[in-house]
């Protein structure tokens, strides 16, 4: 692991003092890049998260879907828990939290918003640092692959009728310019999964059949991939710091609410993990093949969730913050969910 990614929670504390700074000192003019958008996505902010998701895009060989046969129980165990549970239980959890439990000091409209950004984070599994966490649990790195590789595939057709029929059960509100309650935006939904997933991983594949035909995967792997990783970082803190820098007065009026938010997502990620985790000594999976398969359903493809729920609710909206709050809890769970693999190890073997 890099230190970047050791550290990711501290780097997004720092990015989110950073961004409130940058709020209070540029004003109102700030507000400009929030308005410099097509079809209700944000121009800067695509610009960025395209910038962090086709580095983690460009790494997937889609050639080893042919090897899926060889570990089709772990792969039945990671489809199932990441779109047959782990969306649901996200939203269950969180609504109970944000309506019930948490009801003394979250309003309402805030917490319907709260929960879609849980909803965001609940219906986008991990996409990059799984591998992170698959290496750290030795996990078997083919396998790890075909399964990234699978998931990527669902998401293009799963990601919109789940999130938009959760939005539908919930009775999660859009409006419009005049404050009157329109429809789910499905236009938009589909847009940003467009931009945010369809292309990127388009553009992924292809760039990466292509450099390994010409250059070898000898250079893709040891030039082309460290060029880009650097980038991908930049373009991440960068979006946080623009994020909080609309963020920064709601922070300094509801720190509270950072906690609130953290707390049923940290709960739904220990209960994704248990889950599989179970499930996967029940079907008899070697520690190789089951660490993986617990790991991407527990951990969230956030730059995804960040971007939709921008583009969906504004990024001064507190869907935008429910899924920065998943990017602050990731590393510091997910780490202490890699010891426990570990040291459960010999129960599966």
């Amino acid at each position: 692991m890099s230190l970047f990614e050791k550290y990711l929670s501290a780097w997004v504390l720092l990015c989110m003092g950073v961004g409130i700074i940058v709020g209070s000192l540029t004003g109102e003019h700030i507000h400009l890049l929030s308005d410099w958008s097509i079809a209700n996505v944000n121009i800067p902010v695509a610009i960025l998260v395209w910038l962090m998701i086709y580095p983690m895009m460009v790494q997937i060989d889609f050639s080893s879907l042919r090897r899926m046969s060889e570990n089709w129980r772990g792969l039945g165990l990671t489809v199932s828990v990441n779109w047959l549970v782990k969306p649901f239980t996200m939203a269950f959890i969180s609504y109970v939290f944000f309506f019930i439990v948490f009801r003394p000091w979250i309003h309402p409209e805030t917490a319907q918003e709260y929960l879609a950004g849980a909803i965001l984070l609940g219906a986008a599994p991990c996409t990059a640092m799984v591998f992170v966490w698959s290496y750290l649990t030795k996990g078997n790195p083919n396998y790890t692959l075909i399964q990234v590789s699978v998931n990527d595939l669902i998401l293009l057709v799963a990601f919109v009728p789940i999130v938009g029929g959760l939005f539908s059960l919930f009775g999660i509100q859009f409006n419009d310019e005049l404050g009157q309650a329109i429809s789910i935006p499905y236009r938009t939904l589909i847009s940003s999964t467009v931009i945010f997933v369809v292309i990127p991983l388009t553009a992924g594949y292809l760039s990466n059949r292509l450099l390994i035909h010409f250059k070898g995967e000898k250079w893709f792997q040891e030039r082309f991939l460290k060029v880009l990783k650097p980038i991908s970082i930049i373009a991440l803190l960068a979006t946080l710091i623009l994020i909080f820098a609309f963020q920064g007065s709601t922070i300094l009026d509801k720190p509270l609410d950072i906690l609130l938010i953290a707390i049923p997502l940290t709960l739904q990620t220990y209960f994704i993990f248990f889950i599989s985790w179970f499930s996967g000594k029940r079907l008899g999976l070697k520690h190789e093949i089951c660490a993986p398969a617990c790991m991407i359903g527990a951990s969230n493809f956030f730059e995804l969730a960040v971007a939709v729920a921008i583009a969906l609710f504004g990024i001064d909206s507190g869907a935008s913050l429910a899924t920065v709050v998943g990017v602050l809890i990731e590393v510091p769970v997910m780490l202490s969910l890699v010891r426990i693999a570990n040291k459960w190890q010999a129960r599966l073997n």
